[in-house]
């Protein structure tokens, strides 16, 4: 574990550090990894008294699971390296001695059986899809608000369009819209004598586009689920049948490919949200007043909140490239294809945080946009609307936007977005 225990680079949060250390007790409760149960019971009282290992971001590759990280984890059983204890920063010793617990002797095989699995880049993965799939729900909400801005067709999400196509998410979210839109004034108001012939890609394919990454995130989940009620030691032991096997359990790959997957899936929502933004604010093709403000020309408006939500696709774009495709051999040759599973379950937190900033962006605009034709929409979508504007009012003179996104990113964060919709009984939001 001290030979092991060579990270770099800031910690890793704490809810991530709780994440992996409940995740490594699950996996060691299995009996497959040959610890006693007071190894285990000393693990299980760090985490009920928040005694949370300093654990470095940067070092796992991997491959024998992620053995630096959980190094630094296993070194504080023994009372050795550093960890957080009543927000403060301490030696392990001190941490455990204020937490009213004591570091033990390690027994043979406990050492190994502490750093070697993947409950880390699992850890992060966890949390990340979670916040994930409450992007993806905001999505839905987002894109209804920003279709009756436009003054959309609801046809396109017709349900005969999607039984012909059966893909569950598609199916799924073109039923969210239509829940979202119905008895919507704006609709029926341009429903006869509508020059336009279709709404752009961005408004008609939203169920294609955003069911695509529902359904990429449903097998994320099952391949996650999978991976915290594995045993991922080696090498295992089989008392049953007296047999210590040797095998290759502690390779990430199956959640390195899953993250990178949902990264890709992710990244779709803000590349066709910031579509949604650029067609608001754009007067030219919106029906809008230009970059949605009663004053073009002499005010900005949302202009430079496109730039920031056209800033992060681009962003987006570069932590889209799979990780779990970038294996570099190490120990000597031995371990010759590695996972890169933590790096892909970083690069989806990210993803996820950079979505939720481009939705909070089109929030904004869609609720400006409905503003600006000063007319109502859906009930459920109404009661968004009015969530919004408790927290950004109208913007009727240029001001900085930043507070208002970040506030708006929270709503996004925190879920309340689907809640203010739920509470109007649209269920498949």
């Amino acid at each position: 574990m001290r030979s092991h225990a060579v990270g770099v680079g800031e910690p890793l949060p704490v809810d991530v550090v709780r994440a992996a250390m409940l995740l490594r007790a699950n996996t060691l409760a299995a009996g497959r990894s040959g610890v006693r149960k007071e190894t285990l019971e000393l693990l299980v009282d760090m985490i009920g008294r928040g005694v949370h290992p300093v654990m470095p971001r940067y070092g796992s590759v991997g491959a024998s699971g992620d053995l630096a990280p959980l190094a630094h984890m296993a070194l504080v059983l023994i009372g050795e390296g550093e960890a957080f204890h009543d927000g403060k920063r301490k030696p392990a010793a001190d941490a455990l001695k204020h937490a009213g617990l004591k570091p033990i002797q390690l027994g043979p095989k406990e050492g190994l059986a502490l750093i070697n699995g993947t409950q880390v880049m699992t850890a992060i993965g966890c949390l990340a899809l979670h916040d994930a799939e409450v992007v993806a729900t905001a999505a839905d909400i987002v894109a209804a608000l920003s279709a009756e801005a436009l003054r959309a067709t609801d046809q396109a999400w017709d349900p005969a369009i999607h039984e012909a196509r059966p893909h569950p998410g598609q199916r799924s979210v073109a039923g969210t819209l239509r829940a979202l839109v119905e008895g919507s004034p704006i609709r029926e108001s341009h429903r006869t004598g509508d020059p336009r012939v279709q709404d752009p890609y961005s408004i008609r394919c939203i169920p294609q586009v955003h069911g695509a990454t529902r359904d990429a995130l449903g097998y994320v989940r099952a391949v996650l689920e999978r991976e915290i009620n594995s045993v991922t030691d080696n090498p295992l032991v089989f008392p049953e049948d007296r047999r210590v096997l040797s095998g290759g359990n502690f390779h990430g790959q199956p959640v390195a490919i899953a993250c990178d997957l949902a990264t890709i899936a992710v990244a779709q929502l803000g590349e066709i949200s910031e579509a949604r933004v650029d067609r608001m604010t754009n007067g030219h093709t919106s029906g809008l007043p230009p970059f949605l403000t009663r004053h073009p020309g002499a005010s900005s408006g949302f202009m430079v909140a496109q730039y920031t939500a056209a800033a992060l696709v681009a962003e987006d774009r570069l932590r889209a490239l799979p990780a779990s495709v970038q294996s570099v051999p190490t120990s000597a040759g031995m371990e010759d294809h590695v996972s890169m599973g933590v790096h892909a379950a970083e690069k989806l937190a990210d993803v996820v945080r950079n979505v939720r900033d481009i939705l909070a962006i089109e929030a904004l605009c869609a609720a400006q946009g409905l503003d600006l034709i000063g007319m109502r929409t859906s009930e459920p979508l109404q009661a968004v609307r009015a969530l919004i504007r408790e927290e950004s009012p109208t913007l009727d003179a240029d001001r900085s936007l930043a507070p208002d996104i970040a506030v708006l990113s929270d709503v996004i964060a925190r879920d309340v977005l689907a809640a203010a919709v739920r509470q109007r009984s649209v269920p498949e939001a």
